[in-house]
């Protein structure tokens, strides 16, 4: 891309900016909020067109008509808000477009193949695929989103913050892919907020400021204070800076907090002017503490407790009142208004300050928006300017101004820095420093681990639904955080892996046969309805894990195939989690009769995960826990499976 310039209406977004890169190369554009990277890329991919400038693609020139134009060249990019069609299926978002064809006929066998090959490439084929995008969370629909841009397999992909929502593990399994890609020769064009992520996936650099390319290089020779300093335009002493203050009394507690599904059991104390994180893997539940807390999900059971009082039905709107506020996830559809202004938005929540005589007093009004936007830098034409225009950065931005505009006492913010800059992030982080120096309370659920260790007081991680232990931040590392996020350390409810180790292969069997029998049980109860039918056939394809008929001594004889159908049977499983958590979301069955099936899924995909490693030869194991599994009699082929009756 040489001298490209683009323009909307008097804003010059970009400015001259020339970019190149090799086969094989992972490519880092790094600026702040508002700088031109996703104008650019948006440029390449189709979706915008360049008002100068040209593009040379494999030594040809290259004008992307559109983005389906771009596509079918080879060029794919992961926007940095999300572009999935909500009512579609996860199966039809991933070859939307790009559908297979036979004979002028949509070939499903093959697009469901496609789909469930891109999620697992990225460790996720867990996802159901029939289940609409919108019922899954934001991380999972990042992971469609990621998943959508690897199905064609391009020869360049543009990758803008694809890892704002995900968790440490999913990071990495997404920094495993990006080596692969290059060793394809695939180039990757990455655009992230996180210098270390770039420094350690990235080759080459270039850094945007105000629309113009102000350096490029090679990233093993630049340090982290020099690309801050082009991104930003100044020296950044300090990414994490710190604000003493001290901590005060309980302000808000929970007592063995349950939802419809999670938390299965979140407690902790938050004292006045204290930051606690809350660390954990994609669908510990970290999102549905909150919501249940500030009252948007159901809670099922344990008490809210603020100040003193006993407020665990309380509305959301009767939280705002005494003084909680929520940063959601989900800026797009749950935090913004994006057809109305930024000073609609900024005083969406609490109207008294601007208004007079019971009408809101357009003066004021912007005066209140103006103070907001000077002090957190948001860069926009001014009040008036319907937030939708505004880049993601600046959006969420103006989505934590609401809640300082509401003088809330304690913050729930859910990852308040996606999407945000590095000067920007230590604008945030000084800014919850100065309001624990002031008496405010902060929740801070965050999937980037060296911004909880250099903002939190205290951290807790939640596991599959139970929030751990708060402890000072002192005592954590990212090391022990992970550790305890995927499980280590966290005593599950009910049996772990590590009890299957002692059982007889007849009591793990009984144990699959139980579950069997439970699943059939389900198949009757739903509904006769269209979606009814439909669960029901899904689960009676996986919902008793089509296990291999083998004993012991097969096994020993035949250890390759058995570790293959072995991994059949945990995939199966994997799928029948699934839907059963779709089962619980849509409502269908009773809270309480899904979650204790959908426990128990959770702990059997354990089981046979760590009977895979077995089979494989990857751990030492006894054969005996894997032959039980394959000696189950939950077999959908086994006469006396009720599955089969």
């Amino acid at each position: 891309m040489s001298a490209v310039q683009k323009a909307f209406g008097a804003t010059r977004a970009l400015r001259n900016v020339s970019i190149d890169i090799a086969p094989g190369e992972v490519h880092a554009l790094i600026g702040e909020n508002g700088a031109g990277k996703s104008t650019l890329m948006k440029i390449l991919s189709g979706a915008h067109r360049a008002d100068a400038g040209s593009i040379t693609l494999d030594g040809e020139p290259f004008e992307p008509e559109n983005p389906h134009h771009a596509r079918r060249n080879g060029i794919a990019m992961i926007y940095q808000e999300l572009m999935l069609a909500p009512d579609l299926s996860v199966e039809e978002n991933i070859l939307l477009g790009a559908e297979p064809a036979r004979l002028g006929w949509l070939d499903r066998t093959k697009r469901r193949e496609l789909a469930r090959r891109a999620l697992a490439e990225l460790q996720h084929d867990s996802i159901p695929l029939d289940v609409p995008v919108n019922t899954l969370t934001i991380a999972e629909q990042q992971i469609v989103e990621i998943a959508r841009a690897l199905v064609n397999q391009p020869k360049v992909l543009i990758m803008d913050e694809p890892t704002s929502s995900l968790t440490q593990v999913d990071t990495e399994n997404l920094f495993r892919v990006i080596a692969r890609l290059r060793e394809r020769g695939v180039s990757v064009i990455y655009i992230s907020h996180f210098i270390e992520e770039c420094q350690r996936v990235c080759q080459r650099y270039t850094v945007l400021r105000d629309g113009e390319s102000v350096g490029t290089g090679n990233m093993d020779s630049v340090k982290v204070s020099e690309l801050i300093r082009l991104m930003v335009g100044r020296d950044l002493s300090e990414i994490y800076p710190r604000t003493p203050h001290q901590l005060g009394k309980v302000v808000l507690e929970l007592n063995a907090l349950a939802g419809d599904v999670k938390p299965r059991n979140a407690s902790f104390k938050l004292r006045a002017g204290e930051i606690l994180g809350i660390a954990g893997l994609i669908g510990a539940g970290r999102t549905e503490t909150l919501r249940a807390l500030f009252g948007l999900d159901r809670v099922s059971g344990g008490a809210v407790i603020v100040s003193g009082r006993e407020v665990t039905r309380s509305s959301p709107a009767q939280r705002l009142a005494s003084g909680i506020g929520l940063l959601s996830e989900n800026r797009k559809e749950e935090g913004l208004m994006l057809n109305r202004s930024v000073a609609d938005n900024l005083t969406a929540t609490r109207f008294a300050p601007v208004a007079r005589c019971g009408f809101i007093n357009s003066r004021r009004q912007r005066e209140a928006a103006k103070r907001w936007i000077e002090k957190l830098e948001v860069r926009t034409r001014g009040p008036e300017q319907p937030i939708g225009q505004l880049s993601g950065g600046n959006q969420q931005k103006i989505a934590v101004g609401r809640l300082l505009h509401h003088d809330a006492r304690v913050f729930l913010l859910d990852e308040p820095t996606r999407g945000i800059d590095v000067g920007s992030k230590a604008q945030i982080y000084r800014l919850m420093g100065e309001l624990a120096a002031q008496g405010r309370s902060i929740i801070f659920v965050s999937s980037y681990l060296p911004e909880l260790l250099g903002v939190c007081d205290t951290i807790a991680v939640m596991c599959r639904g139970v929030l751990g232990e708060v402890k000072a931040v002192e005592e954590w590392t990212e090391q022990t955080i992970i550790a305890e996020a995927v499980g280590s350390g966290i005593e599950d409810r009910g049996l772990c892996i590590e009890d299957f180790q002692t059982m007889t292969p007849s009591e793990l069997s009984e144990r699959l046969w139980e579950f069997s029998a439970r699943i059939a049980k389900v198949i009757d109860a739903l509904p006769d309805t269209r979606m009814g039918r439909h669960i029901a056939g899904q689960l009676c394809r996986s919902g008793t894990s089509s296990a291999p008929n083998y004993d012991e001594a097969t096994v020993a004889e035949s250890r390759a195939d058995f570790a293959h159908k072995i991994n059949i049977a945990w995939k199966e499983m994997r799928e029948t989690r699934g839907w059963l958590r779709y089962v619980s979301r849509l409502g269908m069955l009773p809270d309480k009769r899904m979650t204790p099936l959908i426990d128990e899924s959770e702990q059997l995909c354990r089981i046979l995960s760590s009977s895979v490693a077995t089979a494989k030869g990857k751990a030492r194991r006894p054969i005996a826990v894997a032959s039980a599994i394959t000696n189950s009699k939950s077999s959908i082929n086994n006469p006396q499976s009720p599955l089969h009756q």
